[in-house]
């Protein structure tokens, strides 16, 4: 089986810690993809804003993160490759490749300046998760207080919102409000994604999407990619893959096997995982194989979903 891993925290803990993507200790490596066939990987260039003094200075940040990001491409081209779009995908692919898809985590680096959106465009970002876990400029994040959970896009955020549709870039959900996934839900011209998120019906946590939403994203034809991370899986604390399987089931039942991809979020989090990298995809597929999957099915969650996702928006 082959996989497309819609979000992973690979490269901001690689650039903090000075490793290399080809050969580490981190969840995610080009030694344990291949190990795997992940032939694309979308990397997220992520900004906690509340360790810098300004927007400013976190987007001054982020353009080294990127350069760190092409210094990895250069220097494992052999093995990776840049991909702006699903041809660049299918020919990395015949080349024997690996894609890497630039995403940015924290739409709060673009502050209220839009040209940004244009500039992170042409650094090579094709997704944008508009929030992480705090208010910023373009909107609310997901959270306990029923005010900020209902409040949706600012102005602003509804601008980039109309210049990522105008630039063909992915909208990404994830973290965001529900009063935000509404307004992305209307204001989007073609299918969005939820990179990172699981179903709420399933874990009651306020990361995971609602049964309404499920179904507005898979009218939409997006995806929402299942995230390894304990606590959006299950109560137990133990991230086991039975825990994906339900949510995957559950996925499927509400808004179809169309909707379901993967978004490990791997370096991104800690605790434990029974998938423990990406080297061990191969656990997934064979709970979903003894589970009843067919395998169309579980090539359409692994991969085939996610790339036609790309192939509709970018």
């Amino acid at each position: 089986m082959s996989f497309i891993d819609m979000h992973c925290d690979t490269i901001s803990e690689l650039m903090k810690n000075g490793k290399s993507l080809y050969s580490s200790d981190m969840e995610v490596s080009i030694e344990k993809m291949k190990l795997s066939d992940v032939f694309c990987q979308f990397f997220a260039m992520f900004i906690r804003m509340s360790e810098f003094d300004s927007p400013d200075e976190a987007y001054e940040y982020l353009k080294k993160m990127h350069v760190f990001y092409e210094k990895q491409m250069r220097e494992n081209r052999e093995e990776i490759r840049p991909a702006l779009c699903a041809a660049d995908i299918r020919k990395n692919r015949k080349d024997g490749k690996i894609s890497g898809i630039l995403t940015v985590e924290e739409g709060g680096v673009i502050d209220r300046d839009l040209s940004r959106v244009q500039e992170l465009y042409e650094m090579g970002v094709r997704l944008i998760t508009l929030t992480w876990n705090f208010e910023n400029s373009l909107g609310f994040p997901n959270s306990d207080d029923p005010a900020m959970m209902n409040a949706g896009l600012k102005p602003f955020g509804k601008e980039v919102v109309e210049r990522m549709n105008e630039l063909h870039m992915l909208i990404d959900v994830s973290h965001l409000s529900d009063g935000g996934f509404w307004d992305v839900a209307e204001l989007s011209r073609g299918p969005f994604v939820a990179s990172h998120s699981n179903a709420r019906s399933v874990r009651n946590f306020r990361r995971n999407l609602t049964d309404d939403m499920l179904r507005k994203l898979a009218e939409k034809g997006g995806v929402t990619g299942i995230n390894f991370f304990h606590k959006f899986l299950g109560e137990d604390g133990k991230g086991s893959v039975a825990d994906m399987i339900r949510h995957i089931r559950h996925v499927r039942k509400v808004a179809g096997i169309d909707t379901i991809a993967l978004g490990s979020d791997f370096d991104g989090f800690a605790g434990p995982c029974e998938i423990q990298n990406c080297a061990q995809f191969g656990k997934l597929t064979d709970a979903l194989s003894a589970g009843g999957f067919t395998d169309e099915e579980i090539e359409k969650i692994c991969w085939k979903n996610a790339l036609r996702v790309i192939e509709s928006v970018l």
